[in-house]
């Protein structure tokens, strides 16, 4: 499956490639990351982004199509992670995945013991680049 295309705003890509740079760039999840930034569609300012993508600390709801089961995800800084509290690190494989996805897009989900789960997104449930907060 080819990977969906992506927007980021500025200000994510920004704060995001200063935390690659404060990182080991041979850990996977900072491969990940950055393979998602160099492959944004669209670049947009933090106050144009649609309401429909995923940013960071957008709360989304998710399904997993094989399941049907229902996830609520923050999308945080590393630091902010809480996987208790459904708050997924951008550095985790569904983290990096989900930045900048649309509602109505699907993402393979790499999961524990090499299954490939499919998840929908189905809402970005807030959006904190829409309502003006934007914290690191």
């Amino acid at each position: 499956m080819t990977a969906p295309s992506i927007t980021l705003t500025r200000l994510d890509v920004q704060r995001l490639e200063r935390l690659i740079d404060s990182l080991d760039d041979t850990l996977p999840g900072v491969i990940a990351l950055q393979t998602e930034l160099d492959r944004a569609d669209t670049l947009v300012g933090h106050e144009d982004v649609p309401a429909d993508v995923v940013t960071m600390n957008s709360r989304v709801h998710c399904r997993e199509e094989g399941s049907g089961k229902d996830y609520h995800l923050t999308l945080v800084y590393p630091k902010d992670a809480n996987a208790d509290e459904g708050k997924i690190s951008i550095l985790a494989p569904v983290g990096s995945a989900l930045l900048g996805l649309k509602v109505g897009q699907h993402i393979d989900w790499p999961a524990p013991g090499g299954k490939t789960l499919k998840l929908t997104l189905l809402e970005v449930e807030s959006q904190p680049a829409n309502g003006g907060d934007f914290p690191e």
